[in-house]
């Protein structure tokens, strides 16, 4: 079994898979996820007429699923360019999240999403600095005389 060759692939690899449970738990069990997200399902048949919830739960569902397939197949690649794209697009979308629950767009449920997105990024932002930094020589190594 191959897994990741790098603490920053390790943390793109837990979120991938992550995702992609969650993206699965949406597809097969959508009033699980509703719930988890802190929406109350609506029982079968009790859904008005035009009520997309299920068609965007699908659609959101999938995309998670497939990102969490890219995300664990980055991580088995130690794809590093990959993983710095990640960390401000994570952040902006951690930025989304919250700031639907801060202004009543979501309930305060959702606000676990964004602060999953955020702290993923932060963590592997973390890893990325200090693989960097180990990688590094010290300075008096790399030539330079005080």
């Amino acid at each position: 079994m191959r897994l990741p060759r790098s603490l920053s692939g390790w943390t793109i690899a837990v979120f991938g898979v992550l995702a992609a449970a969650l993206g699965v738990v949406g597809l097969v069990v959508p009033d699980a996820l509703l719930t988890v997200m802190g929406f109350e399902p609506v029982p079968d048949g009790g859904r008005a007429d035009g009520d997309h919830t299920l068609v965007f739960l699908t659609a959101s569902s999938m995309a998670a699923l497939n990102m969490g397939v890219y995300y664990v197949l980055a991580s088995l690649a130690d794809w590093k360019p990959f993983f710095r794209w990640t960390v401000p697009f994570r952040l902006l979308t951690c930025a989304v999240f919250t700031l639907a629950v801060v202004t009543g767009r979501a309930p305060a449920g959702f606000l676990g999403v964004g602060l999953w997105e955020g702290l993923g990024a932060v963590v592997t932002g973390a890893a990325l600095r200090f693989e960097r930094a180990r990688a590094k020589p010290p300075y008096e190594e790399r030539g330079a005389t005080a």
